[in-house]
């Protein structure tokens, strides 16, 4: 599956207010801006367009199946500060998966746009305006605000499912911690703990779907075998804590509210089979609302 990590660079250019968590102000505004920047026929309902097929907002935001993974997610800056002062920086990655990284102008103008709508809360009637400085793909400068030219992005990798390394008879103590906030339902229901299984069984639907609908196609993996097997890796160690937040929906016109686990859980057994799953998902995110940043997970080995 195509994989590109692209950095954004940009600067405030007044005053912004923003939420603790900034993944779903971000997301919601570039939505917008997107739609605003492709949309060719303005007046026309997207569902009933006749360009609905050949649209990037309608290929990216508004996938017509919901078991098909939005092809992007957002990385917003992790950091707890919610005032920014005009000049501060505001750094940000945008993921693109499979043919939506042949998308990327798209993308780059209408952050562009956004800087000039403006984000967060309004202060003094406006909303804090940004510019966009540049954009990395890697270490290479692919767009600069200075020529306003895209160079080729030849970085891009060939994200797949790796063979295990370790030995999958051996026991494993392993970390997993959640840097931003994880949203998981088991049975039906949102998950406030995460026993392994739970997390394996997730890891395999982000990985199935990732790769089916914007890869090579279903990875050969004996699923209930993976699943059996999980249930026997025990948690030795739980830090983790449920946080909730509100998100305003422009969607549904009203204040949602959300949450998810945060924090880290150990985890000892023959794991080693799974750390091929927890590599690849450490890069894509897991759970629901992954565009928005949620489920980035990491992890580390004793």
């Amino acid at each position: 599956m195509l994989f590109g990590k692209y950095g954004f660079f940009c600067r405030f250019e007044s005053d912004a207010q923003l939420p603790y968590y900034k993944g779903s102000t971000f997301r919601g505004i570039f939505g917008r801006a997107l739609k605003n920047v492709v949309c060719a026929l303005k007046t026309q309902e997207c569902t009933r367009c006749i360009l609905r097929d050949r649209c990037v907002y309608m290929l990216v935001f508004e996938t017509p199946d919901p078991a098909v993974p939005h092809p992007f997610l957002i990385e917003p800056p992790l950091t707890l500060e919610t005032h920014f002062p005009e000049g501060a920086p505001f750094d940000f990655n945008l993921l693109l998966f499979g043919q939506a990284n042949t998308y990327l102008p798209y993308f780059i103008y209408a952050i562009d746009r956004m800087g000039s709508i403006g984000i967060g809360r309004k202060i003094n009637e406006t909303r804090g305006r940004f510019v966009l400085e540049g954009v990395r793909l890697g270490e290479r400068l692919i767009y600069s605000r200075t020529d306003e030219k895209l160079r080729a992005a030849d970085a891009i990798e060939d994200l797949t499912l790796k063979e295990s390394v370790y030995d999958e008879g051996k026991n494993i103590r392993l970390k997993v911690i959640l840097e931003t906030p994880l949203r998981i339902k088991f049975e039906n229901r949102l998950k406030a703990d995460l026993p392994f299984h739970v997390l394996v069984r997730a890891m395999l639907r982000r990985v199935s779907s990732l790769l089916n609908c914007h890869g090579d196609g279903e990875p050969p993996l004996d699923y209930r075998g993976l699943v059996r097997q999980a249930e026997a890796v025990r948690i030795v160690q739980d830090h983790l804590q449920w946080v909730d937040w509100r998100r305003y929906s422009f969607r549904q016109d009203q204040d949602m509210l959300m949450g998810g686990m945060v924090g880290s859980v150990t985890y000892e057994g023959k794991i080693g089979a799974y750390m091929p799953l927890i590599e690849f998902c450490s890069q894509v995110h897991l759970g629901k609302q992954t565009s928005f940043g949620l489920g980035k997970i990491s992890a580390e080995t004793a």
